[in-house]
């Protein structure tokens, strides 16, 4: 940690708790056949990809959802499918980014969308009553910034805009294409599969 001058993370799977299947679940009971083949944590089709980086709107996106549902679904019953997979904060993840904020540089590079950041904040909001975006310097959100991981020109961005040398950077994520995709961009990485890995990474 003594050459690292800013902590990235990435926020499903590292910080808060996921769920894939929760969605694949929930959209199966809503009538939909194949939906683990169109969305995984490793990929995802073009209808998604569109949705994260902000080229499609979330009522666009519930519509085309709904069109691979059962007839009656409803669009409130959509957005809950697609957010079944967002679970909640750890009381001790929560404690460990207050600390982290009060010493250290730390930003949030996210492949998310609209939607999701609703519900996360929902969450952190029955965990902390301390705004979640003023913990970090900044928060990159891919359907804000229009730009995704795992492409390095997203990590050498995003480092622009922190004013930091890449090497000096430490990314935390759990997905594999991701932590490759930062290795391009030089970035020092951490590859999140166990918490106390992580949780020994600031001990």
């Amino acid at each position: 940690m003594k050459d690292i001058d800013l902590i990235l993370f990435d926020l499903g799977g590292v910080l808060i708790n996921i769920d894939y299947q929760a969605t694949e679940h929930a959209f199966v009971q809503l009538g939909t056949v194949d939906f683990q083949e169109t969305y995984t944590q490793f990929q995802q089709n073009q209808l998604f990809d569109l949705f994260e980086t902000g080229q499609i709107s979330a009522q666009h996106f519930i519509n085309k959802l709904l069109d691979q549902t059962r007839k009656g679904t409803s669009p409130n019953e959509v957005v809950h499918a697609w957010n079944a997979m967002i679970l909640g904060f750890s009381e001790k993840k929560v404690q460990l980014l207050l600390d982290l904020a009060k010493t250290r540089r730390i930003a949030l590079l996210s492949n998310t969308n609209e939607l999701h950041m609703v519900q996360v904040l929902k969450e952190w909001s029955k965990v902390s009553q301390v705004p979640f975006e003023s913990l970090f310097e900044h928060v990159f959100l891919s359907h804000e910034i229009k730009q995704r991981k795992p492409h390095p020109a997203t990590f050498e961005w995003v480092c622009s805009q922190l004013n930091v040398e890449p090497e000096k950077v430490l990314f935390i994520d759990d997905s594999p294409q991701h932590i490759e995709g930062a290795h391009e961009a030089g970035l020092q990485t951490f590859y999140y599969q166990h918490d106390a890995e992580f949780y020994a990474l600031f001990s």
